[in-house]
Formats: structure tokens, sequence, C-alpha cells
């Protein structure tokens, strides 16, 4: 469905800062809350997309009522507000429509990135992915993928799901969801897995 492809799509609000989308599209933009901590940094202005893609085993198909009837009913009980937003990301979605490729992140993420613009930062995202990829091993190669690229690296993952992160770090918070961000493999910052609030590291 490639819906985290479409950020700069978005609006954003941490209270006391608000972010409009980049692009401003011809359906109304989801505005996604956070709360963050006071040490935080917040952008000034959305991010830039020159180009984007994205991987996936089995790609929903948004034009599809049966598939997308699937995907609303994994929302989790008690968090029937994300109904709204997953609606208005998936129209945006429909309109523009982002490029999305079926394939495995463990082996075809190279061939991928090699198709980014000359000049551009490449940018490679994931959330709440590694946790399905259930062999250590496999996802220590997808790490080293990735470091071979010249590009950014941003994840948001279980920590256990995260390749290399020494015992401090994962002993820093009691055992839970918390979420835990990381920048070329670097741990940055706490944060809920649906986005509602962000903690800054600043250990």
């Amino acid at each position: 469905m490639g819906l985290c492809l479409l950020s700069d799509r978005y609006a954003y609000d941490y209270g006391h800062t608000q972010i409009p989308p980049g692009v401003r599209g011809r359906t109304s933009a989801p505005v996604f809350c956070c709360r963050p901590s006071p040490a935080t940094p917040l952008p000034e202005r959305n991010v830039e997309v020159v180009w984007r893609a994205g991987l996936d085993l089995q790609p929903v198909d948004l034009t599809d009522p049966v598939q997308v009837a699937w995907l609303e009913a994994l929302i989790w009980p008690g968090e029937e507000y994300r109904l709204a937003l997953l609606r208005a990301a998936c129209e945006i979605a429909r309109v523009d429509r982002p490029q999305l490729i079926a394939g495995d992140l463990r082996f075809d993420l190279p061939e991928l990135a090699a198709q980014a613009p000359p000049g551009a930062t490449l940018v490679v995202f994931h959330t709440a992915v590694l946790g399905y990829v259930r062999d250590s091993e496999d996802r220590a190669a997808f790490a080293r993928s990735v470091a071979e690229l010249d590009a950014v690296w941003i994840a948001n993952e279980g920590r256990q799901s995260i390749p290399g992160l020494p015992e401090h770090v994962l002993r820093e918070r009691p055992a839970g969801d918390d979420f835990l961000q990381c920048v070329d493999g670097q741990p940055s910052a706490w944060a809920d897995p649906h986005g509602t609030w962000i903690d800054l590291r600043t250990s």
C-alpha cells in the first residue's frame, strides 16, 4: 500500500508546533498527533521527497474493497480514532500512487535503491518490519546491506529486532511495547509504535 512513503502528504501536530503537508493534494491530509519529550528537536517544515519507492511481500491493493476492509480490521480495539487517519491516507495513496514493488527486503533492497536519482539523499526507512524477519542472521544481513548503500538509515522497531544494539540500551527501559528509533544504527529515541509520543535519548 505504501502509506509510509507519503509522509510529505501528511500534516503533523506536536502540540505547540504544527507542520502542514509539504505537498497539497486533491484530498484532505490526515493530521498525525505526537507528544514529544521536552528535549526532542522538532522539524521546522515537512520533508521534501524527490523520489519514493517501497518493498512489500504482498502489497495491498487500495482499489480492492476486500483488501482495504482487511487492512481496517487490523486497527487495535480502543484505537478507533486511527480509522479516520487510515482512510484519509488510503485516499491520498489512491490518487497519488507511490511506486511499490512486490519484493523481499532481505534480497531486493540494493536493486531498488539503485533506481534512486543521482544527487538525491537516499533514505531507507522502515517501521514494525524487522519483527517479522524471524531469523536474527537475516536481520543482521539486512543491516549490513543497508550499511553498504550511500543512504541514511532510519529504523523504528521493537528493540529486540534491531541488530547490533548494545546490552545497556536493551536494558534502558523495562521490557514493553516501546519502539526504538535508530539513525544509521545508532539509537536516538524511544517512541510509541503508532507514533503518538517520542522521547529523545539523552544518554
